[in-house]
């Protein structure tokens, strides 16, 4: 199943988003409603807190005074500690039981308000952030929930910043405005994303970029450091190493909306090994690869062993950020040139320049192709003669600046 973690602060309007999803189709396990029924009447959880704060967080009736609570629970950080050491692992019990009971092809999406404080993110598929302005949530919070204004403001600064919630956020919802602009946004992000996203899950099938070269853009590494926290979690100990490389790697540097990442693995069964773990993640096998070209080219001073630069490649299945995941062995050319080709060219101007040059006249070549894999297998050759060049000069390069893998 595609399994997308949604959050955002409190008051930033959850709530809209969660009900147009399930709308649409998704599976909702919502981790406020959880964490209310482990605390209903009669519950060891509601128990457990009456011990920690006292009998005057119950109504009358013996239900949870919510208000009460959060005014003892969030005015010190060890007092919230109390509070998430009861709540969270009964939140965390029943939500796995929730998504165990899911369909295979479900898109399932958690609510949870605390994610980013949590350091979920890597455990979902994808993370949406929905988002509203400090002053606004703060309005809301007041005038239509009735909050109080100081445990209003309390309580958004007990939780994560924006600049936080951007750094996990594959989608940035903004529901400051009417929430009819924030529900057609989802509706773009179910019909164009999530449903062809768990298909290709399913289904195991890596999305493609079209060779198209595109400026350089900030936003790369940082997307790629999201799918180094996700291969990490799922490689466990088979990963040495987890790298982001290849052109998007470089600052300045034209690319290809494709993101290239290589995992480090000791010998190919640790990489074999991985292939459950990888597609189940969201990043299939692309099982027609399985080795790099070697460099240089047997007709320019190649003598390597074709051997030790076999690898096994997996794609992202995410029609939203296309990537390609080498898995290469630890110490092998191919893995070593890769960290070592990234590193030059970072450090080297003229060869970026250089390297965009080429780069520009092999997407020329494969922008008359039709066939995309077509497509991508001419601008790839075109760029080949250049590798076999720069193979040698980086290691010269590594040489003389004392630049070691």
């Amino acid at each position: 199943m595609l399994r997308m973690g949604l959050t955002g602060g409190i008051g930033a309007g959850k709530s809209t988003v969660a009900k147009e999803l399930v709308e649409l189709g998704a599976v909702l396990v919502d981790a406020d409603v959880i964490a209310r029924e482990i605390v209903a009447p009669g519950s060891e959880g509601l128990a457990e807190l009456v011990g920690a704060f006292g009998d005057d967080i119950l109504h009358p009736d013996g239900s949870l005074n919510r208000p009460v609570l959060a005014e003892k629970a969030f005015v010190t950080d060890e007092a919230r500690g109390v509070l998430n050491a009861i709540t969270h692992p009964r939140v965390g019990r029943r939500t796995a039981e929730l998504v165990e009971a899911a369909a295979d092809d479900a898109i399932l999406v958690q609510d949870i308000p605390l994610l980013v404080e949590g350091s979920m993110a890597p455990a979902f598929h994808l993370v949406a952030v929905v988002h509203a302005g400090e002053e606004e949530r703060l309005r809301r919070l007041v005038e239509l929930r009735g909050m109080p204004e100081s445990d209003a403001k309390a309580r958004i600064r007990a939780q994560a910043t924006e600049e936080q919630r951007r750094e996990v956020a594959d989608v940035w919802l903004d529901n400051t405005g009417e929430p009819v602009a924030v529900v057609e946004a989802v509706r773009q992000l179910w019909e164009q994303r999530l449903v062809p996203f768990e298909q290709n899950i399913r289904t195991r099938t890596a999305v493609h970029a079209d060779p198209v070269l595109g400026p350089a853009q900030p936003r790369w590494d940082e997307q790629a450091q999201r799918l180094v926290a996700r291969l990490a979690l799922a490689c466990g100990g088979h990963a040495v190493r987890i790298d982001h490389v290849g052109s998007t790697a470089v600052p300045g540097l034209d690319a290809v909306d494709m993101l290239d990442l290589q995992v480090t693995v000791s010998d190919l069964a640790a990489a074999d090994a991985l292939l459950e773990p990888l597609a189940a993640a969201g990043f299939p096998r692309i099982e027609q690869v399985d080795h790099d070209i070697p460099k240089p080219s047997y007709g320019v001073g190649g003598e390597t062993d074709p051997a030790v630069w076999s690898m096994r490649l997996h794609g992202s299945a995410d029609p939203g950020r296309p990537a390609r995941v080498a898995l290469r062995v630890d110490g092998w050319p191919g893995q070593q040139f890769s960290l070592l080709l990234r590193d030059w060219l970072r450090a080297d101007a003229d060869a970026v320049e250089e390297f965009a040059v080429v780069k520009r006249a092999a997407a020329r070549s494969a922008s008359d192709e039709t066939d995309p894999l077509r497509a991508a297998s001419v601008y790839r050759e075109a760029k080949a003669p250049w590798f076999d060049r720069a193979y040698h000069r980086a290691w010269d390069w590594a040489e003389a600046t004392g630049r070691s893998i």
